[in-house]
């Protein structure tokens, strides 16, 4: 599913993304008895534009970023089906890689933490004024990618 968006608040945009993946995966908790346990990973800049190239990590976008992965929980937190384990005991090893591209070490970590499924995030930023949000499903046990929801942004306040 990808999603085109042309807002002006990232922290809009980045909740927009959330309640269409929740809502995409709502059908498929619903029926089940047991809630399905998913462990939420903060979300990763991948920053290839010129801006960040000279000037570095901005204060304001990492502060942004921060915001998306708290959104994503509570927006499953709040979704019957679900249950949002806790990622602190991998957290350290999750910063530390790039979840979306470490050969499903992200399905590990969730496993490791008795979650069903690893919900990773990242923020592409091209340039100043186009980024790309993706979020990931993918099966703790099988290790394969369940689903995936890009959001191609347009402005970066």
């Amino acid at each position: 599913m990808t999603i085109v968006v042309f807002m002006n608040n990232m922290w809009l945009r980045g909740a927009v993304l959330c309640i269409c993946l929740v809502y995409a995966l709502a059908a498929a908790a619903a029926q089940v008895a047991v809630p399905v346990k998913v462990a939420v990973f903060d979300f990763e800049l991948n920053d290839t534009s010129l801006d960040g190239e000279i000037n570095g990590p901005n204060g304001d976008e990492t502060a942004r970023l921060a915001t998306l992965g708290v959104q994503l929980r509570r927006a499953y937190a709040a979704t019957d089906g679900y249950a949002v384990v806790d990622i602190a005991p991998v957290a350290d090893e999750a910063r530390s890689r790039h979840l979306q591209a470490c050969g499903a070490c992200d399905a590990s970590m969730a496993r490791k933490l008795g979650a069903d499924f690893a919900v990773t995030g990242s923020v592409n930023k091209i340039s100043n004024l186009i980024l790309n949000i993706t979020v990931q499903v993918r099966d703790a046990e099988s290790r394969e990618v369940r689903r995936s929801v890009n959001a191609d942004i347009r402005g970066n306040t």
